[in-house]
């Protein structure tokens, strides 16, 4: 075998380094049977990392690329393995060129949730998603991945008014209304600190749940952003996703049935399920106002338009809880002033 494996030509490399060293790393998987010809793009994400579909010997497998100057691997790495010890679906880990930042995962398919979603598939695919959740924050992992503390939650929140509010629409707040805001910041933070702890993928979202064969379904991917924090945060972002839509009835009826697994699991959630709703709303908050912000950076900075069409779902969650809690009606108008400059901007909102 030569020392190189040509990669087809529609791979495209900004660093023929790089490319050179991820030739030489495809030569090395030959125990895998890997055809490098067959290499073809599989997705990307919003951050630095892209993957790859490649077949081989033993069917299909995944290849992610994730330059060491951008992206630590060893979150992913780490988070997997709990994963899977606990009987989650999560891709395992063939073989890990970490000087490079090159690995070559188990292929869990190509059918995202979100792909699948309907009404006639919704009710068996978040019966399974809720399960696997209930497995997950069973997971013992309080000193194994950072605290999602207030400092962070903090700078999340803070991509609201940097991004979506200044960036995006275009608007000074006056020292009033960034008082108001900071007031608002402050009750979310009180209401989401206040909640239990437990293992917290971050993104628990269609995106990233696989459609897979019972019984491991769904499989679990990008879960390398995990910490210890707020028990309703992946529910919030399940059952309330920036890329799919329910109906609120809807909402609460999976929101019942998984706090009826978590309690019988004996996972720290309240007896009340009144307490628990409210909980998961406010965690929710917390999540669509960052996701505003996060989608408006991904625009403006980085380039990437596809996230605006999202933008209105994601400001009717966050208006509907902040209309709906009498605290927070300063945040509800904020919200309303914005959507309004955005479209005599032109923007969308």
């Amino acid at each position: 075998m030569t020392s190189q494996a040509a990669i087809p030509p529609a791979i495209h490399w900004a660093d023929e380094q790089r490319r050179a060293a991820f030739e030489r790393w495809l030569v090395s998987l030959s125990r895998h049977g890997i055809d490098p010809a067959s290499l073809r793009s599989a997705s990307a994400d919003a951050s630095f990392r892209r993957y790859f579909r490649v077949d081989s010997a033993e069917g299909s497998r995944i290849i992610m690329d994730a330059p060491p100057s951008h992206e630590d691997c060893r979150p992913f790495v780490k988070v997997g393995r709990m994963l899977r010890t606990a009987g989650l679906n999560a891709p395992e880990i063939l073989e890990w060129n970490e000087a490079d930042g090159f690995m070559l995962l188990s292929d869990l398919g190509t059918t995202t949730y979100l792909a699948r979603l309907d009404a006639s598939s919704a009710p068996d695919l978040y019966d399974d998603a809720t399960t696997a959740l209930v497995r997950m924050q069973a997971i013992a992992a309080a000193t194994e991945v950072p605290p999602y503390d207030r400092a962070l939650l903090t700078r999340e929140l803070q991509l609201f008014p940097d991004w979506y509010i200044v960036r995006h629409a275009g608007v000074e707040l006056s020292d009033d209304e960034r008082r108001l805001l900071h007031e608002s910041f402050e009750l979310i933070l009180k209401a989401t600190l206040a909640q239990p702890a437990v293992l917290v993928h971050r993104d628990y979202h269609s995106r990233n749940l696989m459609v897979c064969n019972a019984p491991g379904n769904p499989g679990v991917i990008d879960f390398q952003d995990a910490v210890w924090g707020p028990i309703t945060y992946d529910l919030a972002s399940l059952l309330r996703d920036a890329y799919i839509e329910w109906e609120e009835e809807q909402q609460i009826d999976w929101a019942v049935r998984y706090w009826q697994k978590a309690r019988k699991a004996g996972l720290p959630v309240s007896d009340d399920f009144g307490e628990f709703w409210r909980d998961f709303e406010w965690m929710g908050l917390q999540r669509h106002l960052k996701v505003l912000g996060i989608f408006c950076r991904l625009y403006h900075r980085d380039g990437k338009d596809g996230y605006l069409k999202d933008l209105p779902m994601v400001w009717r969650y966050a208006h509907r809880v902040a209309a709906r809690y009498r605290v927070l009606t300063p945040l509800a108008q904020l919200l309303e002033r914005l959507a309004g400059e955005q479209r005599e901007a032109g923007y969308t909102f």
